[in-house]
């Protein structure tokens, strides 16, 4: 028997941040559905193994993998239909899946631009479309209930761009727009949405970012270090604890917002 506090879905989440945020809300009490691209299916499943034996309240929790490229509609259509039929709903979205090109403006061609651009903002675009499109159907049928909550990823970078980084920066200035939009759309429903805007988080994109500059992945950390009031990276526990709590009932006031969590290295 599987008692849970409802059913999320996180993008990219067989390792990293997307890994870290679906291992807390398991530890919250939600029954998970993992995507990633089917070349990451170890991974989600290692993650599913371990989720299925986190107790809450007692019961056991159910998990299942999904492979789904998020720049193709249909696959994303897909993966939501397919969560719903295996676990019942989808009450928190987590859009997190991303890319990341370290590379001049000058030097970004057209079709780096745009893979950049489908994976990080037309991907989230997508989860959020028909993430809300079941979580309104859940709403109507839950007699007005709250309808859930829908959570993207954007970046330090979505309100200071960096240099090197003009499509990613670009890419993650929408993630805010349309989450601000959404939110504005959804809340008659009951549907928060909110972002989560990180600085460096120590990751596989951060390393793979140390290595595009030509530098010690442990001297970079310890040089970016040093500009962080903080004086560290984050985590990825660090995110993962921010989205527990924003969609949480105690952020029920909370909407529309692209959340700073950067150990100070830029203030809102």
């Amino acid at each position: 028997m599987s008692i849970s506090k409802g059913v999320a879905l996180v993008t990219g989440a067989s390792r990293g941040i997307g890994r870290a945020i679906a291992l807390r809300l398991a530890r919250d009490g939600y029954s998970l559905a993992l995507n990633d691209i089917p070349s990451n299916l170890h991974g989600l499943d290692s993650l599913k193994s371990e989720i299925e034996n986190i107790k809450y309240n007692g019961h056991d929790l159910k998990a299942m993998s999904v492979t789904a490229d998020m720049r193709e509609e249909e696959q994303v259509k897909e993966m939501i239909e397919k969560t719903v039929k295996d676990l019942g709903a989808v009450d928190v979205m987590v859009a997190n899946a991303g890319i990341h090109q370290s590379m001049q403006m000058v030097d970004t061609s057209s079709e780096d631009f745009d893979k950049t651009l489908a994976v990080n903002i037309r991907g989230v675009f997508l989860c959020y479309k028909y993430a809300a499109i079941q979580m309104i159907a859940q709403h109507q049928r839950r007699g007005g209930a709250p309808g859930g909550n829908i959570i993207g990823a954007a970046s330090v970078t979505s309100k200071q761009a960096w240099p090197g980084a003009s499509a990613y920066s670009t890419s993650k200035w929408a993630v805010r727009g349309l989450t601000q939009a959404s939110a504005l759309e959804l809340a008659p429903y009951g549907i928060r949405v909110n972002a989560y805007a990180p600085g460096l988080i120590e990751t596989k994109m951060v390393e793979d970012y140390a290595i595009d500059q030509k530098v010690d992945y442990n001297e970079f950390v310890a040089e970016r270090s040093q500009g962080i009031p903080l004086k560290r990276l984050g985590k990825p526990d660090d995110i993962a604890d921010l989205v527990s709590f924003l969609v949480s009932d105690k952020a029920s006031y909370i909407t529309g917002q692209s959340v700073s969590i950067n150990g100070g290295t830029f203030f809102d």
